[in-house]
């Protein structure tokens, strides 16, 4: 089982700003199994972090010779885009541990609905096996 400090892919990423010109951003990325960390280039700065839990999806993935353009859907519908060199994948990657979060998720959650369901159902079996 995965750790969720456990660094799944590190390397670098660019993520298109919010000002009015749009300017590509080079981060350091790194994936763990729960969240996307980007890393300014700048010492000291506070990186951003994308945790799995607001990430609805990772979307419009576009391929150019130089570069693999994806946008990452939050769950408030906010959409971020970034671009990576194309041999890095780095789309895929998130995909990847994205499904994967979302996937023990929702065994977690399964697993809880199962263990507040099981003391209820626990005095009509007893009713039921009384003569």
């Amino acid at each position: 089982m995965k750790t969720p400090g456990e660094v799944l892919r590190e390397g670098d990423l660019e993520m298109r700003s919010d000002s009015l010109f749009q300017l590509w951003k080079k981060k350091r990325g790194v994936l763990t199994p729960d969240r996307l960390s980007l890393f300014p280039a700048g010492p000291g700065a506070r990186p951003k972090e994308l945790r799995f839990h607001s990430i609805l999806k990772v979307d419009c993935v576009e391929r150019t010779e130089k570069y693999i353009y994806f946008t990452i859907v939050t769950t408030d519908r906010k959409e971020i885009d970034f671009r990576c060199a194309g041999e890095s994948c780095w789309n895929a990657a998130i995909t990847l541990a994205l499904i994967d979060f979302q996937n023990r998720r929702a065994i977690q959650d399964f697993r809880s609905r199962q263990e507040h369901a099981a003391p209820a159902a626990q005095p009509e079996a007893r009713a039921a096996r009384a003569p």
